[in-house]
């Protein structure tokens, strides 16, 4: 299980190609039937207005230990053999990938359904605050989440 939180750009097929090289393989091999995957980008517009830019803060040591907590959840909660979370935090344009989680089974449902659970979770409870910057010049923090359900 990895959490990353980081401020540098990244490439989520490269850090999922890079953690099966040096995790995966090792660990796993043979018994992975399935992987899952949501990369989240950053998108020019919300809530009706044009977005340029974002600003993504976040608590250290909080947002890790939140992060950790629900990978440890969705463990109990399905039978997975590895989880890999990584989120972006800075300033962001549009494009970028701002979060991944990616989950390792040995059976289809359970990825799937870790992880979207997982996103889920991420997106609403984790501890993370957004400022858009706006194309009209404006900025605004972010107050909710668009719902995934």
């Amino acid at each position: 299980m990895s959490i990353e939180i980081s401020e540098a750009a990244f490439n989520p097929w490269e850090a999922i190609q890079r953690y099966e090289q040096e995790h995966i393989v090792r660990q796993y091999a043979g018994k992975v039937g399935a992987v899952a995957t949501f990369i989240g980008t950053m998108r020019d517009f919300n809530e009706g207005d044009g977005v340029m830019g974002m600003e993504l803060e976040h608590y250290p040591g909080m947002t890790e230990g939140h992060l950790q907590q629900i990978a440890e959840e969705a463990a109990t909660k399905w039978t997975l053999l590895d989880t890999l979370i990584y989120h972006r935090v800075g300033r962001l344009i549009p494009d970028e990938p701002i979060v991944l989680v990616a989950v390792w089974s040995s059976h289809r449902k359970e990825a799937f359904e870790a992880c979207r659970w997982l996103m889920e979770e991420l997106k609403s409870k984790a501890p993370f605050w957004k400022k858009e910057l706006l194309t009209n010049g404006e900025s605004r923090w972010v107050e909710k989440n668009t719902a995934g359900y």
